[in-house]
């Protein structure tokens, strides 16, 4: 009868938690400084779209692959999850992905934060059952090539304490706690007793947690704008005329979560307050992309719910997910997964379970 802490409430601990309580004899507790409900810059989990646009090469899509069939059986049968197909609400419309031409040879060499979503050739085309590139009529000026697939979007309000609930009815116990090192976390358990593994799943926090202090950690800092418009298809183009730390994309999130404007994609900045600057350039963005937003009346037709910044917990080297024993405790790493924590939920969090067996089945060390 393991006990297990997961240190961290983002989409990451929390599908960690829920998939490892699926197994009656592990006693699961979630010990973090943020929990769902919760606003802070780097609890990224909030702040996300979220959707599903594969970001990874093939050589690391094990991860995305895994997660896009429970996330879309998720928006067929659990409708209180908070999760939508976007062309169900409007099926001329799909998830649309732009590559523009002044981007085209930037995205070859490489030299871009999304690897692998505006490949020309995408390994992803597989994934989807409707994927297709797009005909040149269908394309905006300044695009190069585009293609589109039935995606999925999530109400993060909603779908955090969903996993919350599916984690409690399976007998999981949650606890704030705000720590200077892994270690301990040991003596978190509810049970009393000692953890036998801890599941690190601090996102941001590892860079500073004692015992972990990931040098390859930073902040990307996401800059959005939340409208009650209805966004009639989601879409994301390769880049902007603004900034090349700036992004273009929109969804509307599933049962009156509001629509998402976005965005940026800065490394290295921890400002957690929106700059009004920046906010006008995405809401300009938007309305010259998609009019229809506003019916034609430009940034003035927007109604703003809120500006909101979250940092996203980036890793040179991508995602951590492997065991290290600490102080005499094994843990298991589940951090650094950037953009694609959402999209990337279920294929890690099945992963750690994995390394857990492993960890509790002596002979597969």
């Amino acid at each position: 009868m393991p006990n297990i802490v997961v240190l961290g409430a983002g989409v990451s601990g929390l599908t960690s938690a829920y998939l490892l309580s699926k197994d009656k004899t592990n006693k699961v507790t979630v010990v973090a400084k943020f929990m769902p409900g919760d606003y802070d810059a780097e609890y990224a989990s909030p702040f996300a779209g979220a959707n599903v646009l594969p970001m990874s090469l093939q050589a690391n899509s094990r991860w995305e692959t895994r997660t896009w069939p429970e996330l879309h059986r998720l928006a067929k049968e659990v409708p209180e999850a908070g999760i939508h197909e976007m062309s169900k609400l409007y099926p001329q419309f799909k998830s649309r992905v732009y590559r523009r031409k002044k981007d085209l040879e930037k995205l070859k060499n490489g030299a871009y934060a999304f690897d692998g979503l505006f490949l020309e050739d995408p390994w992803f085309k597989s994934l989807f059952d409707d994927f297709r590139e797009l005909p040149k009529e269908d394309l905006p000026e300044d695009v190069a090539s585009g293609c589109e697939f039935g995606s999925i979007c999530i109400n993060t309000m909603l779908y955090l304490p969903w996993l919350v609930g599916k984690c409690r009815e399976n007998g999981v116990v949650f606890k704030r706690g705000n720590l200077k090192h892994i270690s301990e976390a040991v003596g978190m358990s509810h049970t009393g007793k000692k953890a036998d593994v801890i599941v690190n799943a601090s996102g941001l926090m590892a860079l500073k947690l004692g015992g972990v202090m990931d040098s390859k950690m930073a902040p990307v800092r996401g800059q959005l704008v939340i409208v009650r418009n209805e966004a009639p298809y989601m879409i994301t183009k390769s880049g902007t005329d603004d900034a090349d730390d700036e992004l273009f994309y929109m969804m509307m999130r599933a049962n009156g979560g509001g629509t998402i404007l976005g965005g940026t994609y800065q490394k290295g900045q921890w400002e957690s307050r929106p700059d009004p600057n920046i906010a006008m350039r995405i809401m300009r963005r938007a309305v010259e992309m998609v009019p229809e937003l506003t019916n034609g009346k430009g940034v003035q037709g927007l109604d703003i719910i809120r500006h909101a910044v979250g940092l996203r917990p980036y890793r040179e080297g991508g995602v951590r997910l492997e065991r290290e024993k600490i102080d005499g405790t094994w843990v298991v790493h589940n951090y650094g997964h950037a953009g694609w924590g959402y999209q990337g939920s279920y294929g890690c969090a099945e992963r750690v379970v994995e390394l857990v067996d492993e960890i509790q089945t002596p002979s597969k060390l």
